[in-house]
């Protein structure tokens, strides 16, 4: 646990480095909501909650870069895979409930008439599918201009797409257009339910996909070169 906790604070500190990206991070859900509200205020509510996402996606990714070189040391010092993912997933997690609660605070008393309870659950999700989501990103992709690229794209699909069509449920934040519909409309509990199963499948997905490419890549030893006998 001591390890675990002193991972999440190195990538803590690793965030906290970054002062002018995390300023950007912290406004973009505002400029996502403001793009709505005024005419759509079930739209503004799911498209804060994409900003969400996207920001700490995006933080996500860097720590992941970050976390790449430091890895190997560490795994030398006794830490093992499972400290090095969660502590990072919970480093991630902190950082997004923090940036969600003004949030859900803003929406609380700016809106009326909605299910708050289903408003902090879609925020609740997007910070738990967002985190692993973000470093399997940085995984697949070890250049950050790169992995932002594929977060922009993502997102840009997410808006653009008919969140009804069956194609778009493919996109890691579709729950949000679902769980958002039964906060804002009064729908019925099947898109409460049809989220959760969608949220739920992609955290799980993408969290055992870090999990293991965290293992197979600590197991290389692409720092240690053998040399023949002569």
């Amino acid at each position: 646990m001591t390890k675990t906790c002193t991972v999440a604070e190195m990538a803590l500190r690793e965030i906290a480095r970054r002062r002018s990206v995390l300023v950007m991070l912290l406004l973009l859900p505002l400029t996502f909501y403001l793009s709505r509200r005024g005419d759509h205020l079930g739209q503004s509510i799911r498209f804060l909650c994409l900003g969400l996402g996207w920001a700490l996606s995006t933080a996500a990714l860097f720590a992941g870069s970050a976390a790449r070189a430091i890895e190997p040391r560490l795994r030398l010092c006794g830490y093992r895979g499972h400290h090095l993912v969660l502590g990072r997933l919970a480093a991630l997690w902190t950082v997004g409930a923090t940036l969600s609660l003004p949030y859900f605070l803003l929406i609380r008393f700016d809106q009326h008439d909605v299910r708050y309870g289903a408003v902090a659950l879609i925020m609740a999700i997007t910070v738990v599918v967002a985190a692993p989501f973000g470093l399997a990103l940085s995984a697949a992709l070890p250049r950050e201009l790169e992995g932002t690229l594929v977060l922009l794209t993502v997102i840009g699909l997410q808006m653009m797409m008919d969140p009804a069509g069956t194609s778009s449920r493919i996109l890691p934040f579709w729950f949000s257009r679902e769980i958002g519909t039964y906060a804002v409309d009064h729908t019925d509990s099947g898109y409460l339910e049809r989220g959760l199963i969608h949220g739920a499948t992609f955290a799980v997905v993408l969290t055992a996909l870090v999990v293991a490419n965290s293992s197979i890549r600590l197991r290389q030893r692409s720092h240690l070169q053998f040399s023949s006998p002569r």
